[in-house]
């Protein structure tokens, strides 16, 4: 036991024990200048920022950012149209090339300056979260361009000139249709039966119909059925949901089957356990009722085994002998898993929105 300790007490850099102040570091550096290995990530740096204020959020730390600042950066990185009744959406944050007002006619826009589905749902969950009431947004303009981007098949494509389509991008259109308070931009009943279509025989579903289950690909559908009032209450008190699908105890047991011997969560039969599914999977569990099902126990020894000495969380716990290193991604998801197991000093997690209750507490729309 004594020598499990020491693995936990070098590794985890917190005796065991959820190292929130480092957490809270961690991710503040993170809003201040990316580590070199980001500078791929370049075209993602709002998705990247709304991975660290949500993270903030959650662990009672907003106080200790400049909401303003951050408020106005996202408002810079909007797409306004010329004609005030165009499409409009949120850009990913490389641009540096000028952008044309709304009030400008000297020019045509600029062909390429278009954004993209999941910086436009960041964007807002960022606003939200701090406080922002969305008077700049323009609200109009960003759910003509989301039912634009709605393809045949009911499926949404994430750019308007034309990409990949899947599940990913139902969600991002639900949660942004939801967030502005109106759902008549998209055909729900097209893309509740492209959602459906992605649901496999053993119960998970899959990025597009055909496709092997995964725990991503399975949390985007059930937040896409929750949030557009598909997965109902199944006590007055509102704890408790089932989903209106075929076949959602074989959904559940999907889900079960994929936290390991090792307490984490996979994303995929016969893969390793990873520290983000303990959001994807967990939240999907979470909104279907069957969260307490799993063993929490385990979860969080296992959570705790990819907490790095420097604040965050890794993929995979470390190789025994190595130091483990943090990157944004799963130590975000990583501290919406201490969430959902109830972690004293966090913030409730809203899992179909991916941001604390008391942000989406805000939206009319929402039984969260």
């Amino acid at each position: 036991m004594a020598e499990n300790e020491d693995v936990v007490v070098s590794y985890g850099g917190s005796r065991g024990g959820f190292a929130i102040d480092d957490h809270v570091e961690y991710f503040k550096s993170m809003l201040q200048e990316l580590p070199s290995p980001y500078e791929a990530q370049d075209t993602n740096r709002l998705v990247l920022a709304y991975l660290a204020v949500s993270a903030l959020d959650l662990l009672n730390a907003l106080h200790q950012v400049v909401a303003k600042d951050i408020i106005d950066w996202v408002y810079g990185l909007q797409v306004l149209p010329l004609n005030g009744d165009g499409n409009s959406i949120f850009e990913d944050g490389n641009s540096k090339l000028p952008r044309l007002q709304p009030s400008s006619a000297a020019a045509p826009p600029l062909l390429y300056d278009g954004g993209h589905m999941a910086v436009t749902y960041s964007a807002l969950a960022i606003l939200r979260i701090l406080g922002d009431d969305f008077s700049s947004v323009a609200r109009k303009s960003v759910l003509k361009s989301v039912q634009a981007l709605q393809q045949i098949d009911g499926s949404f494509c994430p750019v308007h000139l034309g990409a990949e389509k899947d599940v990913r991008f139902s969600f991002c259109a639900a949660a942004i249709c939801m967030m502005l308070d109106d759902r008549e931009a998209m055909d729900l009943e097209k893309a509740l039966e492209y959602v459906l279509s992605c649901q496999s025989y053993d119960g998970g579903f899959g990025l597009c119909p055909g496709l092997e289950p995964h725990g991503g690909a399975t949390y985007c559908a059930l937040a896409t059925l929750k949030l557009v009032g598909l997965l109902t209450p199944k006590s007055e008190n509102g704890d408790k949901f089932v989903a209106l699908l075929p076949g959602d105890k074989s959904l559940i047991g999907w889900c079960l089957r994929r936290q390991t011997e090792t307490g984490g969560f996979q994303g995929r039969a016969n893969k390793e356990a990873d520290s983000c599914y303990a959001f994807w999977v967990g939240g999907s569990l979470q909104m279907l009722g069957g969260y307490n099902l799993c063993d929490k126990a385990s979860l969080r020894s296992f959570l705790l085994s990819c907490q790095t000495k420097y604040g965050g969380f890794s993929k995979y716990p470390p190789t025994l002998g190595q130091t483990g290193f943090p990157d944004l991604l799963h130590s975000y998801y990583s501290i919406c898993g201490f969430s959902l197991l109830e972690e004293p000093g966090l913030k409730s997690l809203c899992c179909e929105l991916g941001i604390s209750r008391r942000a989406a507490d805000e939206f009319p729309l929402l039984i969260c």
